[in-house]
């Protein structure tokens, strides 16, 4: 046994164990035959950088790892980052720039490597954060969403969801970011409030008898309209409907359409409808019969003005920049006298009315987000939802808290197409090869129309025919079989014929060239399979079907021969015994994860895993909350409140702040940073730490039991019951994913049970004189007994506090193994000894009355006073008896004195059970002068307690009032009326 240092220091202890766990695969211990616990971590971008929201995730997880591990099961944390498409290429772009180079100035293969380059080199800072907080991932086996087998994987995901006709290319709108030149998804578009205009414009009739008025924020975009939508109850315009109306600038005519869209209660009821450029105006264009190959397309990929397909747009305005043609357009509408001013309250005239626009912007590029009418790749996302649907309706996913199945089916049952495909080069490339198109069997390319060539082709060229596979070898094959085993197929650049002449002079061609895709995936399509694509899938495919009726018996993978209908419905699909899922780490047994990315990751990693291994992905999806700043606000870089989990380690330690997150961690509840909470787990380490230090010193060390060692004296057997009830409590909360109540049944156990009560009350049994250690049966039973508990809260406590209880562990003596894979705790009730509870209770609630009213008397801690016990049944004599030497040390007293009756003088007094305590005060304090402080300390804490309530009570404070200075004065008149309650009985006992 080492002596412990005097002073607790986190840093001194955490990059050792951190490097010595990883080093000696503790992480990942061999434990053949041993039940499998399986978590997947959330794979942080490869870009990122340890933040707040990082600290409580991974905290979460690391804690049901380690209870796991403790529990002797073979627990597997995956560990891996994402190579976060967007934003790997702006970072290595961005270095580019910065040395004058620009991506087009290499080759998409020099880029990419590049890009390798730097992941090796810069890449994956965040795992080395993660080490810091303790995470006890399976680092050995670190995943990339792009290393080779998990791209396999990807590959064949997409093709085999081809196959099945689950992936297709579709002409739709799409959320495009012109600054990064790509397709994003709905959760890297951000909203801001910005400052706009809103345009109220004449749009005259096709027949000269007058306009219909419509009004709009993006005036720009009337150059792709291509109809007027008024609601069908709409009276005003019943005897327009059908007519067409001719677009200033353009001359276009279209059509005045009836649509459920369009709200007479709204401005003039009229709206423009412009297909190609909004989200709502394309499902109103869908609806009124126009298809997206026909809609109108005004912008080009940087959102600079291009022609539409019917030619209308005026020369001048084309090739220019998005807001500049929106103020050319309003100009040119103003000076023909279509633009309709608007009369602001004054009377004056304006072009337009001011209006505060919600508009989106990419949270990436930050330039405004434009919804453009392009060719992508699409998932059926409705078929793939189905069956995740009902595996949550069903219960083989269990989503915790349940408030959130709500929002999850909400979603699901009205899911829509997936856009899975993105213009970067960083990425799994979209494994698709275009190729010229056959028609009637013949290829057309745009040679000439003479019947000349090889094999008697008619030469023109039209549209392109996609060839799915997961390589080059298959690509060609396909093509082959396609165009003919005569024709030579090779891979280029373009989707093509190359040409060759002829002696003749006339055209051929020497072969057909078929060219990839050049567009990469969605980095959620790829992390869709993290469940099961970083266990080794597709290698080893062997899966089992999922059965959404039978709930419990899903588990149990290895025996018998089960039914279940497959994705598509067609019949049964057996199952194979004998066998589980990648050895079964499938399906994974929890997954945590904010509730911001249900629908980006966890709700698609259902519809995948269900889909391609026929079970769900996790049995238990766990959805945390936001860490928010401590005036509940979102953290966010613009307002400064951003906190640094890396700072605050550094402060306090890591133990201290995975403590806090897991103490703060309510189901369903966002977390307010508060850094004097953490700053008090901080407290709560040195504490254990002291009473470690304490056992050392009285010869207290490591127990060599895991069962509690014999007991006689009540307050050995009283803690050995509390230890029992704190693991029965403990697992119950784990079992729940009650984080909050986990943590917080250990702080008290800890702090209060052990540290403040047990350690006082074995100091007579175990501190002889002279600072010679008591010896005997008590002292030995006593010292056995501290060291097992000492040890039970070092395991209990390792999953939340995992640095200093390693620590202490191997300190504390000669051990068989590390903490980390110790044994957890068992609760076994025949620990429990109600008597001996009884008593210890009982002694503790007498102490804690008396130094109440010592404390609200206002008495020094030095003063030792007289106890008179009045009323004392038989059982409570016995136990003054058996505890006198407690009493009188831990209350400060000099006698104790049991009587019938008295009626002395002035006296504090305090009643536990039947007896009644009595402390004589006179001569110990001056009473008057103790009567006019209580008095008016009552009078004080009633003024400001009233002060309050008036506040609370008045309906204009409660209404107008932040939610956060309203939750403050309700606190604090709950201070001041327990304050004002705590003093008058303080007076009461004075008699």
């Amino acid at each position: 046994m080492t002596e412990l240092a005097k002073t607790f220091d986190p840093a001194a202890i955490e990059s050792r164990w951190a490097a010595y766990w990883e080093e000696k695969g503790l992480f990942r211990p061999d434990r053949p035959g041993a039940a499998p616990f399986t978590i997947v971590n959330p794979p942080p971008n490869v870009t990122g950088a340890l933040h707040i929201g990082h600290a409580l995730d991974n905290t979460l997880q690391d804690i049901l790892v380690r209870h796991a591990r403790l529990q002797g099961k073979d627990a597997l944390w995956v560990v891996g980052t994402d190579h976060a498409g967007i934003a790997t290429q702006m970072v290595v772009e961005r270095q580019m720039n910065a040395a004058g180079q620009k991506r087009t100035d290499l080759t998409r293969e020099e880029f990419v490597s590049k890009v390798w380059a730097w992941k090796e080199e810069s890449g994956g800072e965040i795992t080395q954060q993660l080490r810091r907080l303790g995470c006890s991932m399976d680092w050995k086996n670190e995943r990339f969403t792009m290393d080779p087998g998990f791209s396999k994987a990807v590959l064949k995901v997409f093709v085999d969801l081809h196959k099945q006709g689950l992936i297709y290319r579709d002409k739709r709108l799409v959320n495009w970011d012109p600054g990064l030149g790509t397709a994003i998804s709905d959760l890297e578009v951000e909203t801001r409030e910005i400052k706009g205009s809103f345009w109220h414009l004449r749009y005259p009739l096709e027949d000269g008898s007058g306009f219909i008025q419509v009004a709009t924020t993006r005036p720009e975009t009337m150059l792709a309209d291509m109809a007027v939508a008024v609601n069908a109850s709409d009276e005003r315009y019943a005897a327009l409907v059908g007519k067409n109306v001719r677009l200033p600038i353009t001359g276009r005519l279209i059509p005045i359409i009836t649509d459920d869209h369009a709200d007479p209660e709204l401005g003039s009821g009229a709206v423009k409808i412009t297909p190609g450029h909004d989200f709502n105006d394309f499902e109103v264009g869908r609806r009124a019969g126009i298809e997206a190959r026909d809609m109108l397309n005004m912008l080009d990929g940087k959102a600079n003005v291009t022609q539409t397909s019917d030619g209308l747009i005026p020369e001048a305005f084309l090739g220019m920049e998005r807001f500049a043609a929106r103020k050319a357009v309003v100009q040119q509408l103003k000076d023909a006298g279509f633009l309709v001013p608007h009369v602001d309250k004054d009377g004056e005239e304006h072009d337009a009315e001011p209006r505060t626009i919600q508009t989106p912007y990419g949270d990436r590029s930050g330039v405004v987000i434009e919804p453009w009418l392009t060719d992508q790749w699409y998932v059926d996302a409705e078929t793939l939802a189905k069956p995740a649907i009902d595996a949550v309706r069903s219960g083989a996913t269990k989503i915790v808290p349940k408030s959130w199945e709500k929002t999850y089916f909400n979603w699901m049952e009205n899911i829509q197409p997936w856009c899975v495909s993105r213009q970067l080069w960083w990425g799994h490339r979209i494994p698709a090869w275009f190729g010229p198109e056959l028609r009637d069997g013949k290829l057309i390319i745009e040679i000439s129309r003479q019947q000349t060539g090889r094999n008697n082709k008619d030469v023109q060229f039209s549209g392109t025919k996609v060839f799915v596979a997961e390589t080059e070898e298959e690509a060609v094959s396909l093509a082959q079989q396609y165009y003919g085993p005569d024709e030579k197929v090779i891979i280029g650049n373009t989707a093509a014929v190359i040409p060759q002449q002829t002696e003749d002079g006339l055209p051929n061609y020497q072969a057909i060239s078929i060219a990839r895709d050049p567009d990469v995936l969605d980095t959620w399509f790829s992390s869709a399979l993290w469940p099961f694509a970083t266990m080794g899938w597709p290698e080893d495919e062997h899966t089992t079907p999922f059965v959404p009726s039978d709930v419990e018996g899903r588990g149990d993978t290895t025996s018998g021969v089960s039914t279940a209908l497959d994705t598509n419905g067609a019949g049964e699909v057996p199952s194979v015994s004998g066998k589980s899922l990648l050895g079964g780490r499938y399906p994974n047994d929890v997954l945590i994860s904010g509730f911001d990315i249900l629908f980006f990751w966890d709700a698609r990693m259902m519809m995948q895993g269900l889909h391609f291994m026929k079970d769900v992905p996790f049995k238990t999806l766990y959805l945390h909350g936001l860490v928010r700043a401590g005036d509940g606000a979102k953290m966010s870089k613009s307002k400064g409140n951003v906190v640094n989990p890396l700072g605050l380690i550094d402060q306090y330690g890591a133990d201290a702040l995975r403590f806090f997150m897991a103490a703060m961690e309510s189901q369903g509840r966002d977390i307010k940073m508060d850094e004097r909470r953490i700053e008090g787990y901080r407290n709560f380490a040195t504490k254990l730490w002291n009473a470690a230090r304490f056992c050392q010193s009285n010869g207290i060390g490591a127990s060599t039991t895991l069962e509690p060692p014999a007991a006689d004296l009540a307050v050995n057997r009283w803690v050995i019951a509390e230890t029992v009830k704190t693991v029965q409590t403990l697992d119950l909360a784990l079992a729940d994913l009650r984080f909050d109540e986990a943590a917080n049944t250990l702080y008290h156990f800890v702090w209060s049970r052990f540290c403040d009560w047990y350690l006082e009350l074995i100091k007579p049994v175990i501190q002889g004189e002279g600072g010679v250690p008591a010896t005997g049966d008590a002292a030995d039973e006593t010292r056995a007994v501290a060291g097992w508990v000492l040890d039970q809260i070092l395991v209990m406590l390792h999953p939340f506090m995992p640095f200093i209880t390693e620590e202490l562990w191997t300190e504390m003596g000669a051990r068989e193994s590390e903490l980390i894979v110790a044994k957890w705790p068992m609760a076994d009730a025949r620990a429990l000894d109600p008597a001996a509870a009884q008593e210890i209770d009982w002694l503790i609630r007498v102490v804690s009355e008396i130094r109440a009213a010592r404390t609200e008397l206002n008495m020094s801690p030095a003063t030792k006073l007289n106890l008179i016990v009045r009323d004392a049944a038989a059982e409570t004599q016995d136990r003054i008896a058996r505890n006198t030497s407690a009493l009188n040390r831990l209350a400060r007293l000099s006698t104790i004195e049991i009587v019938s009756s008295h009626d002395g003088g002035a006296a504090a007094q305090v009643v536990v059970d039947e007896a009644t305590f009595v402390l004589p005060l006179d001569g110990v304090i001056d009473l008057d002068a103790e009567r006019a402080r209580l008095t008016k300390g009552i009078e004080a804490a009633a003024k400001e307690r009233d002060a309050l309530a008036g506040r609370l009570n008045n309906p204009s404070f409660v209404e107008r009032a932040k939610p956060e200075a309203v939750e403050k004065a309700r606190a604090d008149h709950a201070d001041k009326a327990a304050e004002a309650e705590r003093l008058q009985a303080a007076l009461s006992r004075l008699g």
